[in-house]
C-alpha cells in the first residue's frame, strides 16, 4: 500500500517530517510537557491533563500511536494498566473497560466508552502483527478478538446497534457520536476478528459510510457531536435549554473535530471515494473562507454557538489540514504547510489537543500505517 506524504508533497523535505514525528513522540512521552507517565516497573498511562484523569480514550490512542512508533515498552505498559485497572473481570461490563480511572487507579466510573475499546483492539491487531504475540496478557491478537467479541455479544449492552449496525454513544445509548465512527478500523476487523463475526464488521463498515454521509453538512463539512442513528442532531430536551452543555451536543465541538482525521484515514486505509473527497473539500474551503470557525463554537450549517470559546484550537485545526489526505481542492496543500507550523499545546489542556495534532502528523507524513 502507498501512504501519501501530504507534507513533502507541500514542500517539507522527508527528513524533517520524520525527524518532527520523533520529537514530537518524545515529547509526549518524556518531555517537560509530557502526557505519559510511567507507573510501578512495568506500567504507564496517558493523562488527560484537562481533566486529571486516565481515559481509556487517551490509554488505547497512546497504544496506537506507540504501535506506529514502533515502541513496544510504551505498549505494553499502557497495555497492563489498562488490564489493571480499567478491564472489567466480571460483571455486566465483562471485557469491557472502565471509561475513567484515577491516576492512582481507582475508578471514576465503571461503564466503557466504545471509542476506547475500538481503538484498543486496532492497536492489539496491530501490534500482533507489527511485534508477534507473547505470552498473556501480551498475546494481542487473541486480547483483540476477546475485546471485539465482547463488543458484538452483549444483547442490549453490545456497543454497536444491532439494527443498524452502528456504534453507540455507550452501550446503553439508542444515539451515537460521529466521531467514534471508524469504517477503516472495521475493514480490518472484518479480516482478523473471529471469523463468525467477519460479515458484522464488513457490514458495519458500510453503514459508518451511509451514516456519515448524513452526519456531515454537505456546504461546511461539519459534523456535529451527537446524533441519532440517522445522523441528524439530537432534540434538546425544554428543561435542558438553558444547559450549556446539553446544547454543545448539536454543535461542531471537540469530539466532531476527529471525524475529518477518520474521514482521510478512511480514504487512505481503504481507497479514495468521491463523497470523501467532496465533503473533505467542502471542509477545507468552508473553514479558509470564514472566520468563525476559528473563533467560535459554530452549528454544522457555520450558525454562531452563542460565542462560546473553542476548548481545543490545536486539535481543530489539525483535523482540518488531515482532511488534505481525502480533498483535492485548492487548500490541501495549504492546509498541510499551516499545520506543520503549528507548535504543540504547552498548557493543563494539552492532552487532546496534542493527540489529535501527532495523530495528524503521523498520517500527513505516511507514518499511520496498517500492520
Amino acid at each position: 500500500m502507498v501512504y501519501p506524504n501530504i507534507l513533502r508533497q507541500a514542500g517539507i523535505d522527508e527528513e524533517t517530517v520524520q525527524r518532527r514525528t520523533r520529537e514530537v513522540w518524545m515529547e509526549l512521552t518524556r518531555g517537560p510537557c509530557r502526557i505519559y507517565e510511567e507507573a510501578g516497573d512495568d506500567m504507564g498511562y496517558f493523562t488527560d491533563t484537562g481533566n486529571d484523569d486516565v481515559r481509556t480514550e487517551g490509554m488505547s490512542y497512546g497504544m496506537m500511536m506507540a504501535v506506529q512508533m514502533d515502541d513496544k515498552d510504551v505498549f505494553d505498559r499502557i497495555w497492563r494498566w489498562s488490564l489493571k485497572y480499567m478491564r472489567h473481570g466480571s460483571g455486566r461490563y465483562e471485557d469491557y473497560f472502565a471509561w475513567s480511572c484515577n491516576t492512582d487507579g481507582t475508578r471514576r466510573a465503571e461503564g466503557p466508552a466504545p471509542d476506547g475499546e475500538e481503538y484498543y483492539a486496532m492497536a492489539l491487531l496491530f501490534a500482533s502483527a507489527r511485534w508477534g504475540d507473547g505470552e498473556p496478557p501480551l498475546d494481542y491478537g487473541a486480547q483483540a478478538r476477546r475485546i471485539l467479541r465482547a463488543c458484538v455479544h452483549k444483547g442490549a449492552l453490545s456497543m454497536w446497534d444491532e439494527r443498524t449496525k452502528l456504534i453507540k454513544f455507550v452501550p446503553e445509548a439508542q444515539f451515537t457520536d460521529p466521531s467514534y465512527h471508524l469504517p477503516h478500523f472495521y475493514e480490518q476487523f472484518a479480516l482478523r476478528a473471529d471469523e463468525a463475526d467477519r460479515r458484522f464488521w464488513k457490514e458495519a463498515a458500510e453503514s459508518s459510510r451511509r451514516y456519515l454521509r448524513a452526519a456531515c453538512n454537505p456546504k461546511t463539512g461539519l459534523a456535529p457531536n451527537l446524533t441519532g442513528f440517522d445522523g441528524a442532531p439530537l432534540p434538546v430536551p425544554a428543561e435542558a435549554e438553558d444547559n450549556v452543555w446539553a446544547r454543545l451536543g448539536g454543535c461542531y465541538f471537540s469530539d466532531a473535530y476527529r471525524v475529518a482525521i477518520n474521514i482521510a484515514m478512511d480514504s487512505v486505509w481503504c481507497g479514495p471515494d468521491p463523497w470523501r473527497r467532496e465533503i473533505a473539500g467542502a471542509l477545507q474551503s468552508y473553514v479558509y473562507e470564514h472566520e468563525e470557525p476559528s473563533l467560535h463554537v459554530v452549528y454544522p450549517d457555520g450558525a454562531v454557538f452563542e460565542k462560546e470559546p473553542i476548548m481545543h484550537p490545536l486539535g481543530m485545526k489539525a483535523s482540518w489540514a488531515c482532511a488534505s489526505l481525502a480533498a483535492d481542492g485548492k487548500y490541501r496543500l495549504k492546509a498541510a504547510r499551516d499545520f506543520f507550523d503549528l507548535p504543540l499545546r504547552t498548557d493543563k489542556r494539552r492532552y487532546y489537543d496534542n493527540c489529535l495534532y501527532f495523530f495528524t502528523l503521523l498520517a500527513l507524513g505516511g507514518n499511520y500505517r496498517i500492520y
